[in-house]
């Protein structure tokens, strides 16, 4: 193999090439095949020590966001429609010392967030703008580092304790272990204004919404219809802000029948008023449902979050307001039986750390439905969608006859 011109080839793609010159699967696919490569290539000791200093990126990113010198940086790269202008690290009107600013920026310039060109002197990258305050990315990342140190201390303890069993139960998880907390996360959340605002800011955000939306590949016109104007057509359960059922009453303006939002009173506060003809409710899917009786309850990635015990309740509640007629629509990313990518077991470690809760497969979604008193009807997809993609599929149920 010709080791120089593989990688003058990279480094050739890296400088002319971008994410938005790829679709999504072949950008998945690159980034797959940039991780073998470097598997293949790392000695132990490399290896150890990506690992090893992984988590003070982490750190060093909300260190950042907190004291707001990314912020300032994004500004300038704002105002210059391009790099940003040059700062001095000992000129900062910061939240912090001189010396551990300059610490944290140099760290941040050699992940690429910032640029230094000269000693403790940086300019904005395009990065930069990534992180700044304002940023929806800058609360994934506040959402995404609530309780990160402490769980990778506490787990190994908590997981002895419990014999190294699963966790699975959301009342007794690695994350109320870690905190020292009776509470589950979402209650322990709401006490907590500063994580609430990220956790609600990250759930909007378009990361979590790549590919087409799933009103999209199903056949909405055919499935989903009600004769009756004033008779419940969807619910859209745990939908946040309304991100979901708005987009869905943009593109079907002419079907009849009620959009309905729910979620908890903490989240819809302030919206029930701005969101006509969508009514949206404060509700907590562990009580008895409000609305009986609509033509199709939908669900997205809320069941991800939970672990078996407290999925089966939150179907149970939709099977006992369900008529025959009904159905339930449940938009998930499957995740395959074995060779998962690093990012999907990423993910799957977080919601056992955080919820007891886990990333399924399309069987074990089948077994959960059964179990609950459901049928799976069938998994819609975009045509040449790959299982562990982004695109999050619509598996389709009814209740057993």
């Amino acid at each position: 193999m010709d080791f120089s011109a593989l990688i003058e080839s990279i480094n050739t793609a890296a400088v002319t090439s971008g994410p938005s010159s790829v679709n999504d699967n072949e950008r998945r696919e690159l980034l797959q095949a940039c991780e073998k490569l470097r598997n293949a290539y790392e000695t132990s000791l490399d290896v150890v020590s990506r690992l090893y200093y992984s988590s003070p990126q982490a750190i060093v990113l909300r260190l950042g966001v907190d004291n707001e010198v990314i912020r300032c940086y994004g500004r300038a790269l704002r105002r210059e429609h391009g790099w940003g202008s040059q700062h001095s690290a000992t000129c900062r009107r910061d939240r912090c010392r001189t010396l551990l600013l300059a610490r944290i920026m140099r760290f941040l310039a050699a992940m690429g967030i910032v640029r230094e060109v000269s000693n403790d002197s940086f300019t904005s990258t395009l990065s930069t703008a990534m992180f700044i305050s304002s940023s929806p990315l800058a609360a994934v990342l506040v959402h995404g580092y609530y309780s990160l140190p402490y769980r990778p201390v506490k787990a190994p303890r908590y997981f002895a304790q419990k014999g190294w069993k699963i966790p699975d139960d959301a009342d007794d998880d690695p994350f109320q272990f870690a905190m020292g907390t009776r509470s589950h996360f979402f209650d322990f959340l709401s006490s907590k204004q500063y994580y609430q605002q990220a956790f609600n800011t990250t759930m909007t955000t378009s990361f979590r919404r790549k590919g087409q939306g799933w009103f999209i590949f199903f056949p909405v016109d055919e499935k989903i219809r009600v004769e009756d104007p004033m008779a419940p057509l969807l619910v859209d359960i745990g939908g946040g802000k309304g991100e979901d059922i708005l987009a869905f009453r943009d593109r079907f303006p002419h079907l009849l029948g009620k959009l309905i939002l729910q979620d908890l009173s903490v989240v819809v506060e302030g919206i029930k008023d701005t969101m006509p003809p969508v009514e949206a409710q404060g509700y907590n899917f562990f009580d008895e449902r409000p609305v009986k009786g609509a033509k199709a309850y939908y669900l997205r990635t809320v069941l991800h979050g939970w672990p078996n015990k407290q999925t089966l309740q939150i179907l149970g509640r939709v099977c006992e307001a369900m008529i025959p007629e009904s159905l339930l629509l449940l938009n998930e990313v499957l995740v395959l039986g074995i060779n998962r990518s690093s990012s999907s077991a990423a993910v799957d470690l977080v919601m056992m750390t955080s919820y007891a809760a886990l990333e399924r497969t399309q069987a074990q979604f089948e077994t959960l439905l059964n179990e609950a008193g459901f049928k799976l009807i069938n998994v819609w997809r975009p045509e040449g969608t790959k299982i562990e993609s982004s695109q999050a599929v619509l598996l389709e149920a009814r209740l057993k006859r």
